[in-house]
């Protein structure tokens, strides 16, 4: 059994399906539904593909920091994880909502 444990109203339950989140770009308010709109978006904010080596991932990096985002190059593979990490380097301009 997968899923996920809810407790509600002073029960426990599992949800067999959880929810599945996508990464909205806040200005525009669209959900990014491909790495070339998030690239397009990541440019927008300073963001450079950074080529380290590993072909597995997309990288970015900006110039004025240390940061580092990493992305699996398949985007089904994207998940809430991937999104979080965009939205605490990225502070007002993604958020990540429930479907």
């Amino acid at each position: 059994m997968s899923g996920v444990w809810v407790f509600n109203n002073g029960v426990y339950r599992l949800e067999s399906s959880p929810r599945r989140r996508v990464l909205v770009h806040l200005p525009s308010g669209e959900a990014v539904s491909s790495y070339s709109s998030l690239e397009h978006i990541l440019r927008d904010l300073g963001w450079e593909r950074y080529y380290g080596g590993d072909p597995d991932l997309y990288q970015y990096h900006k110039q004025s920091s240390i940061d580092l985002i990493s992305l699996p190059r398949d985007f089904t593979r994207f998940c809430s994880v991937h999104m979080y990490d965009i939205v605490v380097k990225n502070p007002n301009v993604f958020h990540v909502r429930d479907m």
